[in-house]
């Protein structure tokens, strides 16, 4: 077993090498991935919550609808989920607008566990590749002699370069991955407050415009 591993690390730093450059790859490519998709998802969001509070102030389900259907992103289809829900009472909106978070949050957060995981892991991939390369410079050092002195240092300098990779790969990974965080932690918080402005008004016992409008709504569905 001793000799399996000795000659895995004798193998040096190269692979590793490898790894870690194939990891970068991959990684940027979930940036990219990702950058899309948040980009697709942007909202003006205090001008969407502005024009909605008044759509739902004055009872116009149709132009509340319609906002939603133009605009983009999780909020969007947080409140389309609650506005398709409105004649079955608070509670089934808030259900509905809850599911749909959690759908849009998903979505949103697919792929980050992978510049998370690289971000953290990196820079120790990189160090074992070092480890290894130094393991073979020693062994170099051993078959040689003093006279292999100067190739041994060699052996150690570019052993170095994986650990200078790891932390290279890992930098844009911890980098997007939280500024992927926060605009996720962003778009959460905006689609709580969208749960919270359609409680309101459904929770109001006096007989405002929207839930007036329900009740026209909910009577013209049953045809009354």
């Amino acid at each position: 077993m001793t000799e399996i591993f000795k000659k895995l690390a004798l193998l040096g730093d190269v692979w590793v090498l490898w790894l870690l450059l194939g990891a970068s790859i991959f990684s940027v490519g979930v940036i990219i991935e990702r950058w899309r998709v948040f980009r697709k998802s942007k909202v003006d969001f205090p001008d969407f919550i502005d024009k909605l509070t008044s759509f739902l102030e004055k009872g116009n389900l149709a132009g509340a609808k319609d906002l939603v259907q133009n605009a983009k992103g999780v909020e969007n289809g947080v409140a389309a989920a609650g506005l398709s829900h409105l004649f079955k009472g608070y509670a089934s909106v808030e259900e509905a607008m809850t599911s749909r978070l959690v759908l849009e949050r998903s979505r949103l957060e697919k792929n980050l566990i992978v510049l998370g995981t690289l971000g953290n892991n990196a820079p120790f991939i990189g160090l074992f590749g070092t480890v290894l390369g130094v393991i073979k410079a020693f062994n170099d050092l051993a078959v040689n002699g003093s006279s292999g002195a100067s190739v041994v240092m060699a052996g150690i300098s570019s052993a170095l370069i994986a650990t200078a990779f790891g932390i290279l790969v890992a930098l844009p990974a911890v980098i997007a991955n939280n500024i992927f965080q926060t605009e996720l932690k962003k778009k959460l918080t905006n689609s709580q407050s969208l749960i919270h402005l359609f409680q309101v008004y459904l929770k109001d016992e006096s007989e405002g415009h929207l839930r007036r409008a329900v009740k026209r709504h909910s009577k013209e569905e049953v045809g009354v």
